[in-house]
């Protein structure tokens, strides 16, 4: 067996997340699928960097499968390209170098969430990945009351929590521009987020934006570390994982070991 990288992208609209899920369409079972129908075996089992929710996009997603080490990817991955469906692409196929784990070996995850204020609303053609927001949003106030959410915190208040996982995370950047086209991008940096944690940040920095809550008010909302009613989660559709960072080939093992000891102590 040999461990190969896939490097993809995918727009989120029409799946059920990334996550397969009985009767639902998503990409880890499209993918699958795929593989099963082209290898004519059953189908493998991925590996992902990170888990998108329904409606989220990803650029630069990662994932890992074991397969047959027979495999011919240059032809595999032509075949892949017939076989999916034109919102889901594998862009690369590569062997992983020894100890690659395309979760746990991540150093971090970047994601950028997209907004439109302009009062006619957002260009037809990118209404699936650009949320319009339909009151003016200040550049300056967001990145101010962006720049209280960063560093290592419990970002229980930004979470839904799960059973036995740690809400304690690593914000290692979120600032916002507003580009050429008029359109505000957020970028958010993390060793990894936890479930709703981008969109709930941005969620509450759009009120801050907009002139609804002070600049204070996200960074309050952190210190009670516990999950607050008055951060609206913001639309899946703005959302779009950009790029997961790996270490160096040498240091991939013991950033997996690493990984998962810190996730073992938070479930003890």
């Amino acid at each position: 067996m040999v461990r190969v990288r896939l490097d993809l992208g995918y727009d989120g609209t029409d799946f059920s997340g990334w996550a397969r899920q009985p009767g639902r369409r998503t990409v880890q079972g499209e993918i699958e699928e795929a593989l099963g129908r082209i290898l004519r075996a059953e189908p493998p089992g991925l590996t992902v960097a990170g888990r998108t929710d329904a409606g989220v996009h990803a650029r630069g997603q990662v994932a890992h499968v074991d397969l047959e080490a027979d495999v011919e990817l240059s032809a595999l991955l032509r075949r892949l390209a017939g076989v999916l469906s034109p919102d889901v692409r594998v862009h690369r196929l590569s062997v992983a170098p020894a100890g690659f784990d395309a979760r746990f070996s991540a150093l971090s995850r970047r994601y950028a969430y997209r907004v439109g204020d302009a009062p006619g609303g957002v260009d037809p053609l990118r209404r699936r990945d650009v949320l319009w927001h339909n009151r003016p949003l200040d550049v300056d106030s967001l990145n101010a009351a962006a720049a209280g959410l960063l560093g290592e915190h419990d970002f229980a208040a930004f979470c839904k929590k799960r059973e036995g996982a740690t809400t304690i995370r690593e914000l290692q950047r979120l600032d916002w521009e507003r580009g050429p086209d008029g359109i505000l991008v957020a970028t958010v940096v993390a060793d990894a987020f936890c479930h709703s944690m981008v969109r709930a940040l941005v969620g509450s920095l759009l009120a801050v934006g907009e002139g609804r809550r002070p600049v204070e008010w996200p960074a309050e909302a952190l210190a009670r570390a516990e999950r607050d009613s008055g951060i609206h989660v913001a639309p899946a559709l703005g959302l779009t994982l950009e790029e997961v960072r790996y270490p160096p080939d040498e240091e991939l093992a013991p950033r997996a070991l690493q990984t998962r000891r810190v996730r073992d102590l938070a479930k003890s």
